[in-house]
């Protein structure tokens, strides 16, 4: 049988902690999601002046990057490339700024972020993200 690492409360909040001081040190409002391995949310934290939309968009993105075991980036890159049919795709979120969390090598969760451009959601995120994995 095989083993791999969980996001506990604790991981989860030092990703939170790692993701709000990465926005409030560039003066970004945001909204970071926290999912698990199968994209349920674990942690959820919207910043003060971020748009209640942020909520819905951040949490569609740390799942599709969980439930992918990608980032959401990968997705945006194929509809800008021309594949408008993957719009369509059932549970996928085609946004910048869902990043996975990688330990061993196994995805254990993932962060979303929204609230800010599509580069600096990705930096948010990844700034959570190394908290803990990757």
């Amino acid at each position: 049988m095989k083993t791999k690492a969980v996001l506990g409360q604790a991981e989860v909040a030092a990703i939170l902690a790692a993701a709000r001081t990465e926005a409030q040190n560039n003066g970004w409002a945001v909204t970071i999601a926290v999912a698990d391995d199968g994209g349920h949310l674990l942690g959820l934290e919207r910043l003060d002046g971020c748009a209640p939309v942020a909520s819905y968009i951040a949490t569609e993105k740390a799942r599709s990057a969980a439930i992918g075991r990608r980032e959401t980036k990968g997705y945006e890159d194929m509809v800008n490339g021309g594949r408008n049919a993957f719009l369509s795709a059932p549970v996928v979120c085609s946004l910048e700024g869902g990043v996975p969390v990688v330990v061993d090598g196994q995805v254990i969760g993932s962060v979303g972020v929204s609230g800010v451009t599509a580069v600096q959601d990705a930096q948010v995120a990844k700034a959570g993200v190394a908290a803990v994995g990757n």
